[in-house]
């Protein structure tokens, strides 16, 4: 399971683009229970729901297998899927965030694909029995050519509209289920009108794979703020309708990284008020680990915050570390990425990029949390 090359040769293009440990533990039984996580009364941390313990969320990014996503073979190849979670888990994870695709699981625009849906439960089942919570993002639209038709064809309100029953769906699919940490709404929203030959909704198309998508692109007269809050209220209000329990956030470029002094879109009190906690997406540059530290500063707004992407892709893991530890304080969890292979199989390759993550695996789980 290779697609450590794909993913990150996209990834150092994509953020190019955007200027003493513990031991591993052993897999968790099939019979474990997970202690739901809430946020903490004073809205600062998170917290178990059950014993009231302090929770630091903190694993990987996980698409699947090489040149591919994972609803795309799961079908097939679910004990693939299975050997990945015990490995994450006993590389130090306690939350793995995985990408659902919304033509995976909308057949129409009012219609959702029933056998989809039973293999998302059987996923959080899979993740409870590794002792592992999903940060679930939601509405992906990853494979152009996966994106049906009519999807794209819709306004912005009837798109609205069929987001807003993929996240209906996808809630009262996972509602009651421990292992949900959250729902995140969409990887990396933007607002914009869209250049000339580009797709309408989709940008950034690299690898096959387009991880940025626009919820307005004809914004007239509204601003990005305006915009923002009105889509996640819209989405927001959708889940909460069949749960009311499950917390909320949705995933950001960083622009104050790009354009200092840049403020918060979806992180601006309008938005902000319907989303349980701040979730971000930060890649140190070499040499620039104060500058990102100031522009992380920008998205504390009094909830609890997860860098919910990272890795040293132009930084040095020195670099990361120190931008790490300067966040201490600020960050409550850190998602990074997993490329479906094990530390062993990443040196048995013998070449630098193979090397260099190796290196950052042993670092990442040996600056897990204690379990």
């Amino acid at each position: 399971m290779n697609y450590a090359l794909t993913l990150l040769t996209v990834l150092l293009f994509t953020r190019a683009s955007f200027a003493a440990g513990q031991p591993p533990a052993k897999t968790p039984s099939p019979t474990q229970r997970l202690d739901p996580v809430r946020i903490s009364g004073d809205g600062k941390h998170f917290v178990l729901k059950g014993s009231g313990a302090r929770f630091k969320p903190w694993g990987f990014n996980y698409l699947g297998e090489h040149e591919t996503i994972l609803e795309e073979y799961w079908a097939e190849k679910w004990p693939a899927i299975e050997e990945d979670f015990r490995e994450m888990k006993k590389l130090g994870a306690n939350v793995i965030r995985v990408h659902l695709q919304l033509p995976v699981y909308m057949s129409a625009a009012d219609q959702t694909r029933a056998e989809e849906l039973k293999r998302l439960r059987r996923l959080l089942d899979l993740a409870q029995d590794c002792g592992l919570y999903l940060d679930l993002t939601g509405l992906g639209c990853y494979r152009l050519a996966q994106v049906p038709k009519w999807y794209d064809e819709l306004d912005e309100a009837r798109r609205w509209d069929v987001q807003a029953r993929f996240w209906r769906a996808i809630a009262e699919t996972c509602k009651g289920h421990p292992a949900v940490f959250c729902y995140s709404l969409m990887n990396e929203p933007v607002i914009g009108e869209a250049k000339a030959g580009e797709h309408p909704w989709l940008t950034g198309e690299l690898g096959g794979f387009h991880f940025v998508q626009r919820i307005s692109n004809k914004p007239g007269k509204r601003t990005q703020a305006e915009i923002a809050a009105a889509w996640v209220d819209r989405l927001t209000t959708a889940i909460r309708k069949v749960d009311p329990d499950h917390l909320i956030t949705v995933g950001v470029i960083p622009w104050a990284q790009v354009w200092p002094g840049a403020k918060p879109i979806f992180y601006a009190p309008e938005a902000a008020k319907h989303l349980d906690f701040v979730s971000v997406h930060f890649y140190p540059q070499a040499g620039k680990v104060k500058e990102t530290l100031t522009a992380l500063k920008v998205y504390d707004i009094g909830k609890p915050m997860v860098v919910e992407e990272t890795f040293p892709l132009s930084c040095s893991l020195a670099e990361l570390d120190e931008f790490m530890q300067g966040a201490d304080g600020i960050v409550e969890g850190w998602i990074s990425h997993y490329f479906g292979k094990t530390i062993a199989e990443h040196r048995k390759e013998k070449d630098l990029k193979n090397g260099i993550i190796a290196e950052f695996l042993e670092f990442w789980q040996k600056k897990a949390p204690a379990r």
